[in-house]
């Protein structure tokens, strides 16, 4: 399996490329915060886990830009509750 994770910003999103498909995050960036208002992955990624490696990928690239993420989809912002205390310590 090849994944390539892209900040595509002419598209206003992140993607995760898996074998040809992808997992993606919409994005806006506003006063040094990244908000997040949808993600989602093409059917045939839905339950192999493609969203959850995308929203890695994400804090990861928030983390190192030194930006907040202000989730408004709701799937980010479980991920974000679920992930916040190893994100912290990461």
């Amino acid at each position: 399996m090849a994944e390539t994770f892209t900040d595509n910003a002419q598209a206003g999103r992140y993607e995760l490329d898996v074998d040809g498909k992808l997992a993606w995050a919409d994005y806006r960036r506003h006063d040094g915060v990244l908000i997040i208002p949808h993600v989602e992955a093409e059917m045939a990624l839905r339950g192999t886990g493609a969203a959850d490696r995308l929203m890695r990928q994400v804090a990861v690239a928030a983390k190192a830009e030194g930006t907040r993420i202000i989730p408004t989809c709701g799937y980010a912002q479980a991920w974000l509750r679920r992930h916040e205390p190893e994100l912290i310590a990461g």
